[in-house]
């Protein structure tokens, strides 16, 4: 087609003007041809629709991005920096031979926050302190001395490192490269600047994973850890390729959180941390929780004053599922544009398209982008409408911009009018009218006391193929209706291992479809855990999900709220340690029909009492326009 534009288009002219515009037909060709493998310009007031989609030249665009780290250039170059865990960049990244390409640390690069380009990968071989076949997970870049520092885990180290043996996998460490550039080339320094920290004899070692780096008066610290040990924090030299082990301090709770991140804003440093399964595919119930304090160092509590130390663990949520496509929001990490707007970066899983192609179980984390509100002094992502999947307006990413981004909070569920007439207050003896037993338990371990149903917890379960547990249910409401329970666990407040002892809510259609709300024990924590189970029909998929929710009490008010948008079904948890001050929690999407039970379990573990002394169920006010706008599929 070029040929035959320009032999009609040079008719009349000289072989000299011929051969110029053949020149610049070429030229142009060439530049349309470059345009189609670089970002956009920076261009003021851009738009975006999550997820972001860097670009790999010539070979598609960046279809996972797990636990992104951000950074402005610092030499004046106008580019911003992003770091990926290790993992392939797309479907077809792959070798010869068909095997997955695992690049150690992809960087992107970006002038506008929302077009990013592949530059590469941070290292061709593996550190020289990991073992062969290592893992390089959650990059943490920072700008000092003059230089850049990024940071990473190593998920095995050498035995000269760890002291174990070859075979030793879970020897994890925090390791150190320098470079003069973004983009290196970065020097790695063979030495750790965590070590791995046992957690017993042989390889029993706690989970060093995660770092995060941050400077406060001078002092810069770096925070690492994850579920087995929690999550520490140690003065690094001054250097920053080190760590000095007698500084450490604790700073949230074994089994609850991983990925921290810290920021400042006004007297309170916040810290950001992730709960749940990062990884579950479609099922995957990860969110990001929020704490402060007046020190880098803690103790961090979350709006309800809890602690992240306490064993009923404390925590906000700051980003969760909210019933569009994506799930298990995780990993962020929070920077400021030019405009003094609020922003994070973080991975989540389209639940329509969850693993690589042909891969199914290895979980695909595209990297997100969304605004933070600040309420009350308290930060949250987009004013509690969590991830968007509409389109939004951008950052200011450049000197002098401005953001057109508008702050529009969403306010809790709702209750309309008294409670509806399938409430039921448990003041008799004997079984109330409407309520039956799946699987009835032993007369014996539960009675109606005269102000409470009293059910002793059992050693069954409802999960996968264990469906041994009793069911007290009803009949719930038609339509769009919230239900609510009062539960008392007489759980010790703190030790291990009650697992995985549990009481509260059940919404089924039977045992393999259903949401669960419980105040749970999870070896050293006590937490409230919101859980979907259902069956996908496809080999390898799973089958139970979980997030989790606020802190729970002794006595732990427990609320699901379930709206109906399409053939779909909206279920959002709630949680009060006061029934007053309710915290909300993620939404999960699920099809359980009209003909759905509401049930209260205790089970889990015997050895402890459940009491509920009510179930009330409620109308709900109508949901507004832009959530039912944001929840539509598929999206493109």
């Amino acid at each position: 087609m070029m040929h035959a534009t320009l032999g009609a288009s040079a008719r009349g002219r000289t072989p000299a003007e011929r051969a110029v515009t053949v020149l610049l037909s070429l030229l142009v060709a060439l530049g349309a041809a470059m345009v189609a493998v670089q970002p956009a310009l920076a261009v003021e007031g851009e738009t975006y629709r999550n997820p972001l989609k860097p670009l790999v030249p010539g070979d598609g665009w960046v279809e996972s991005c797990a636990d992104p780290s951000l950074i402005w250039g610092q030499e004046g170059e106008g580019y911003w920096y992003m770091y990926c865990t290790t993992d392939p960049l797309n479907d077809e990244d792959k070798d010869a031979a068909g095997e997955f390409n695992f690049n150690k640390i992809p960087m992107l690069r970006s002038r506008d926050l929302v077009h990013w380009r592949y530059m590469g990968n941070a290292f061709d071989d593996l550190p020289p302190m990991a073992e062969e076949g290592a893992g390089i997970w959650a990059p943490e870049i920072e700008y000092r001395n003059g230089q850049y520092y990024l940071y990473y885990g190593v998920t095995d180290v050498t035995p000269t490192i760890s002291g174990e043996p070859e075979d030793c996998h879970d020897d994890n460490a925090i390791g150190v490269a320098t470079g003069p550039t973004p983009l290196g080339p970065w020097t790695a320094r063979a030495t750790p600047v965590v070590y791995p920290r046992r957690g017993g004899d042989g390889c029993n070692f706690f989970w060093t994973f995660d770092p995060e780096v941050i400077v406060a008066d001078g002092q810069p610290y770096i925070y690492y850890g994850s579920y087995y040990g929690g999550i520490e924090a140690r003065k690094l030299t001054a250097n920053g390729l080190a760590s000095i082990r007698s500084t450490a301090t604790d700073i949230a709770i074994g089994n609850r959180y991983e990925g921290a991140e810290l920021f400042k804003r006004g007297s309170y440093w916040y810290i950001n941390v992730s709960a749940a399964n990062c990884c579950n595919g479609p099922l995957t119930g990860y969110s990001v929780f929020t704490g402060r304090s007046t020190s880098p160092l803690g103790p961090f509590v979350d709006k309800q004053g809890v602690s992240f130390l306490s064993g009923r663990v404390g925590g906000t949520p700051f980003l969760s599922m909210n019933g569009n496509r994506f799930v298990g929001p995780g990993h962020n990490s929070v920077f400021r544009d030019f405009d003094g707007q609020w922003w994070t970066v973080y991975h989540a899983i389209n639940r329509n398209d969850p693993y690589y192609e042909g891969a199914v179980g290895f979980t695909k984390r595209p990297v997100l982008l969304d605004p933070i509100d600040w309420i009350d002094g308290w930060p949250s992502v987009r004013g509690n409408r969590w991830i968007s999947d509409v389109l939004m307006e951008g950052p200011a990413a450049q000197p002098g911009w401005e953001t057109d981004y508008v702050s529009n909070p969403l306010p809790n569920d709702q209750l309309r009018g008294g409670a509806l007439p399938q409430s039921t207050n448990f003041t008799g003896t004997s079984m109330p009218a409407g309520w039956s037993w799946v699987r009835p338990p032993d007369p014996a371990t539960y009675e109606f006391d005269g102000d409470q149903f009293v059910m002793d917890t059992q050693g069954a379960d409802l999960f996968v193929d264990s469906n041994n547990a009793s069911i007290l249910h009803r009949k719930a409401p038609l339509n769009s209706w919230a239900v609510q329970t009062k539960v008392t666990l007489d759980l010790p407040a703190e030790g291990c291992c009650q697992n995985y002892v549990q009481a509260g809510l059940v919404i089924f259609d039977d045992d393999d479809h259903y949401v669960k709300l419980v105040h749970v024990s999870i070896w050293e924590t006590r937490q409230t855990e919101f859980a979907k189970e259902t069956v996908y029909g496809t080999a390898g998929f799973p089958r139970y999900g979980n997030t989790v929710v606020g802190p729970p009490g002794e006595t732990t008010w427990l609320r699901i709220v379930k709206r109906e948008l399409d053939t779909r079904e909206l279920f959002t948890a709630y949680t009060s340690r006061n029934g007053t001050t309710w915290v909300r929690g993620g939404t999960w999407t699920h099809t359980l029909g009209d003909d759905v039970r509401v049930g209260l379990v205790a089970m889990g573990g015997t050895g402890f009492t459940a009491s509920f002394d009510s179930v009330r169920f409620y109308d709900v006010e109508p949901t507004p326009n832009i959530i039912i706008n944001e929840v539509h599929d598929p999206q493109p």
